[in-house]
């Protein structure tokens, strides 16, 4: 789910950006999602840590594998992945830490840099929801305290609802890009949770709410 790092390649500013003495540096944006889904937290994590199935939907995702997998404690996965992305006629492959955390979170950040970005995270992260809690598109962080309607604890990793949040955090090389593309880039997550969605219903159907 790592598409930021080869989404789109702006032309070549370099006359207008600063100068390499300058202190301006490319400020991070971040982009937060969230939305309920009536599947188990194993069923949707499943989904993201299978990085070998991204080009099936994720957008513009050509192809991905894993180049090195290790297992550590308590189950946790670590994976150097390299992706490949393309956009009309352009393509660009980068390499991705991916760490998974079963049922819990995935989570990448890119490895190798590009011309046009200087860094790039993404994090999924899975949660037990209340069958009664609305389903939610955005918002704030939920830390599942106690007083939280949404996050309910108890319920197990085969059971839903769940909770899916998606944090993006990336940073341009060049800080004129930064400024042009913020519009353009904020629709990203949204995307991205978009495709997520149609790929649980292509595998697990409807679910229940």
């Amino acid at each position: 789910m790592f598409i930021l790092q080869g989404f789109f390649t702006l032309p070549n500013f370099s006359p207008f950006s600063p100068s390499p003495d300058s202190d301006e540096q490319p400020a991070t944006q971040t982009y937060h999602e969230r939305k309920i889904f009536p599947y188990g937290r194993k069923d949707l994590y499943n989904l993201v840590a299978d990085v070998g199935s991204y080009h099936s939907f994720v957008p513009y995702c050509t192809g991905s594998r894993i180049l090195e997998q290790r297992m550590g404690q308590n189950g946790v996965v670590t994976m150097d992945v390299e992706l490949m992305v393309g956009f009309f006629a352009l393509k660009e492959s980068y390499v991705s830490r991916v760490t998974c955390r079963p049922y819990e979170s995935v989570q990448a950040e890119a490895s190798t840099s590009t011309p046009l970005f200087k860094t790039l995270q993404t994090t999924w992260r899975f949660q037990p929801a209340s069958s009664t809690s609305p389903h939610l598109s955005s918002g704030p962080p939920l830390h599942g305290d106690a007083g939280n309607s949404v996050a309910v604890a108890s319920h197990s990793p085969d059971a839903g609802p769940t909770l899916v949040t998606l944090d993006i955090a990336f940073a341009f090389e060049n800080p004129l890009h930064s400024a042009l593309s913020a519009k353009f880039f904020g629709k990203v997550s949204t995307l991205m949770v978009q495709a997520f969605e149609e790929r649980c219903l292509a595998v697990y159907g409807s679910g229940t709410k």
